[in-house]
């Protein structure tokens, strides 16, 4: 099939709830993308921050056709010992005590949801939940429902109802309300606006390190420290969302090393198996204490061959070597995008190798003039631009990639 035949056949046949760029890429190797008609590309977006080795990377390409030859899926009926590994892995170099494994960011998010729960039921159940001032749920004549999530402006954690409910954007929300009950938001960065809705109701607090889909916002330390006393001080959960900014896209393994505040719950996806579907929802012990045995499942969730493609990544990306370059080469990306001379720039910001470029106009016209040019380059909300290399990106690509954007700005 040729480009129209595919584009075709795709409004024929394929829902359409995806605004698709007209254009059918059929190659990749590293940041480099080839379409049908054979035109090259240079992507920063990898895939929305998921292929972090680079396309069709040569390592984990080798592992998943081996794996695919001996063992691809045996449901989490029975034991496996790429899943091990890849658990113990994370596990280790994390806060965390046991990881629930699934298949996706949302999936992960549900997870977080799922299990701060029954964390809160298990503890007022129990009678030892503290929530100030030498008061204890025995105390009371009348139990609390300790069941409120507190989320955040600008936040994005999925599409699948509990995710959603806990996601800002009233676009995304609206057609599907009711929504999850039990839900409030405060603004991103404002801990005084935090501290006026976390309470003795609230079971958990969810919030991104750094805010992907909703501009490429970094948290400031004091407000992701303050969060964390907030909840030690309600009893309430702290679950980061890594989905986006996790596994060495900040330049640190986890984007919480940057802030030096554990979460009690983290979730992960995009990038954990290079490519294939995959979510982990990380916890510690209190937490994973609540849980039992038919509490939560996934069919597919962390089989053999997206284990062992994990396992590539993670172990590729946990070198202190690989991680200083995604640190240096993400300094030079913002230094090369705050050196633009243009008026429609209004804003550089970001971690890492995931950095946005706020605009005056809106990004939906420089996306399409960059990719008519050569560069694949996604948008953060409406006048944002994402960028979200491969973490194997070098500083000829991303002079490259600048270069390019000046051209479409000017």
């Amino acid at each position: 099939m040729n480009t129209q035949e595919v584009i075709q056949a795709e409004s024929q046949y394929i829902l359409q709830t995806y605004g698709r760029a007209p254009v059918v890429f059929t190659q990749g190797k590293g940041l480099k993308l080839v379409d049908a008609d054979g035109n090259e590309y240079l992507d920063f977006t990898s895939g929305i921050a998921v292929t972090a080795l680079g396309h069709s990377d040569e390592e984990w390409a080798t592992a998943v056709a081996a794996q695919a030859h001996q063992l691809t899926h045996i449901s989490n009926l029975y034991h496996s010992e790429p899943q091990v590994r890849l658990a113990q892995k994370l596990v280790e170099s994390s806060f965390a005590d046991k990881v629930y494994f699934c298949n996706s960011g949302a999936e992960a998010n549900e997870a977080a949801i799922k299990f701060a729960r029954k964390y809160a039921r298990k503890e007022i159940g129990d009678q030892r939940l503290e929530i100030g001032d030498g008061l204890t749920i025995s105390n009371l004549q009348s139990p609390i429902a300790k069941t409120k999530i507190v989320a955040f402006s600008g936040g994005f954690h999925g599409r699948t109802v509990g995710a959603l409910s806990v996601t800002y954007k009233e676009q995304y929300r609206a057609p599907f309300a009711p929504l999850m009950p039990d839900v409030m938001f405060a603004p991103f960065n404002d801990l005084e606006g935090a501290r006026a809705v976390i309470d003795a109701q609230t079971c958990a607090v969810i919030v991104e390190p750094v805010q992907g889909e909703g501009g490429v916002n970094p948290a400031t330390p004091d407000f992701l420290k303050g969060l964390r006393q907030l909840c030690d001080q309600s009893g309430a959960l702290l679950i980061f969302d890594e989905v986006q900014c996790g596994l060495g896209r900040t330049g640190k393994l986890w984007a919480y090393q940057n802030y030096s505040v554990r979460p009690d719950i983290m979730t992960l996806a995009k990038p954990l198996a290079g490519g294939l579907p995959m979510g982990a929802t990380l916890m510690t012990q209190k937490v994973a204490d609540a849980l039992k045995p038919g509490d939560h499942g996934s069919t597919f969730a962390a089989g053999p061959l997206v284990c062992t493609a994990a396992n590539v990544v993670f172990d590729r990306v946990n070198r202190p070597e690989f991680l200083e370059k995604v640190r240096f080469h993400g300094s030079y990306l913002q230094h090369r995008l705050q050196t633009l001379e243009s008026d429609k720039v209004t804003a550089v910001r970001g971690l890492g190798l995931l950095v946005g470029v706020e605009l005056n106009v809106p990004a939906a016209p420089l996306i399409a003039a960059a990719r008519e040019r050569g560069l694949i380059l996604i948008g953060a909300g409406e006048n944002v631009l994402r960028f979200a290399p491969a973490l194997v990106v070098d500083k000829a690509e991303i002079d490259t990639a600048v270069d390019i954007l000046a051209q479409c700005l000017e």
